[in-house]
């Protein structure tokens, strides 16, 4: 069975042999926060609860949930705090913890603006009594 350890042991290995000293050096193949650690991969990923972010700004603001747009804003905001903490620091984390913390927070900005001009009508995501 292949599994995605096996992928990743086969990509590096690949990378090893077909990447030039210089071109090693170009892309920080060997640095701790390079692309052959999970340091690069977690905030790669987490790219995408970014992403998901930006996707519900097309979304009503009443449809929006208010608890996970204050955890985007918060993760972001403590993330972005401790990746310049961290050895070795990294920047691709605080980016995508910036980005993270400015989606959630135009989420609760935007969520707030809602109920605070329409206070007569029901949230779609509360239960009706």
């Amino acid at each position: 069975m292949f599994i995605l350890s096996d992928l990743y042991r086969v990509s590096i290995g690949v990378g090893n042999r077909v990447l030039t000293p210089r071109m090693k050096q170009i892309v920080k193949w060997d640095h701790p926060a390079g692309m052959k650690y999970i340091h690069f991969w977690a905030p790669l990923m987490k790219w995408s609860l970014v992403g998901a972010g930006f996707g519900d700004m097309l979304r009503p603001a009443n449809k929006l949930s208010l608890n996970q747009s204050i955890s985007l804003f918060a993760t972001g905001a403590i993330w972005s705090r401790y990746s310049m903490v961290i050895v070795p620091k990294n920047y691709m984390l605080f980016a995508v913890n910036i980005f993270l913390a400015f989606v959630g927070g135009q989420q609760v900005a935007r969520i707030a603006h809602y109920r605070y001009t329409h206070l007569e009508t029901p949230n779609a995501n509360e239960k009706q009594i």
